[in-house]
């Protein structure tokens, strides 16, 4: 099918992660996969926001060097940074030294705070917005950059004060935290997410 690669061991894949192994083992293990984690979650919107004009690869890896300079975005930690480590971070060669990004990073983290207080977790408020099951079959041309409900969860981040949470950076966050499954149908690892997601207890 369109969109699908063959591996050695002639499993059908998504084409994305090429053959790269980590992008490979991100692909099979993590993307699509349901979180209600409040810190994973919290670290997938941050590392999306660095992502935005660079490729998901780069993050990638980094992450190991993001997850150190960022306290494992742990969020009351990240929440308490100050300007001396806004500096700290402008400096450090593992992550991506874009200042814009690292305050916007410390400023989520407020923001996420304010969140669990409102929503209880931020898991409970994100998955409000999980959108209905796909009824048709999923192929390479129906993947998009945006849906309607990654806008509204994007206005609702920002009508709260978050950034660089634009409605592309959001999608991009839905299909990797499981929200939605977007491997395509003949992937090998489209079935296993589905059963995960079929299997999840949504946050309340």
């Amino acid at each position: 099918m369109a969109g699908l690669t063959i591996d050695a061991e002639g499993r059908a894949r998504c084409w994305w992660p090429g053959e790269d192994p980590l992008y490979v083992a991100y692909h099979d293990t993590e993307w699509g996969r349901p979180v209600a984690d409040d810190q994973r979650l919290f670290e997938k919107l941050c590392l999306e926001g660095f992502q935005s004009g660079l490729s998901w690869l780069t993050i990638l890896r980094k992450r190991a060097n993001f997850r150190a300079a960022f306290a494992g975005f742990d969020i009351d930690t990240v929440a308490a940074f100050t300007d001396t480590d806004v500096e700290r971070l402008v400096q450090d060669a593992g992550i991506v030294r874009h200042r814009g990004k690292i305050v916007s990073v410390i400023n989520n983290a407020r923001r996420a705070q304010d969140l669990r207080r409102e929503a209880g977790s931020l898991a409970a408020f994100i998955w409000r917005f999980e959108p209905a099951p796909a009824s048709k079959a999923l192929t390479a041309g129906a993947i998009v950059a945006k849906t309607t409900e990654s806008t509204a969860l994007s206005k609702a981040l920002r009508q709260r004060g978050w950034s660089f949470v634009g409605p592309t950076t959001v999608y991009a966050f839905m299909q990797s935290m499981g929200l939605v499954n977007d491997h395509l149908d003949g992937c090998w690892v489209r079935d296993a997410v589905e059963a995960e997601r079929a299997a999840f207890t949504r946050p309340r």
